[in-house]
């Protein structure tokens, strides 16, 4: 998770952006946040979904083999 300081900056620069525009520096450090979130984001959820496992009603391990082989090359 990004710190509140980087999130809040992220919020600011937003709502600067529409209400009276970025300077240049200003763009390049908002894309750069926005990058760094995304990050953060993606390999949050990969974590999250590295820890599912799907059972269907009969009780058979059903999870895709994509996230299985994901999970075995992740552990090694």
């Amino acid at each position: 998770m990004l710190p509140k300081e980087k999130i809040a900056r992220i919020n600011y620069l937003s709502r600067k952006s529409k209400n009276e525009g970025l300077t240049s520096k200003e763009k390049e450090e908002q894309q750069s946040l926005r990058q760094e979130y995304l990050n953060v984001f993606r390999s949050s959820m990969t974590d999250t979904l590295h820890s599912v496992k799907i059972i269907d009603p009969k009780g058979n391990d059903v999870t895709p083999q994509k996230l299985r082989d994901s999970k075995n090359n992740r552990l090694h």
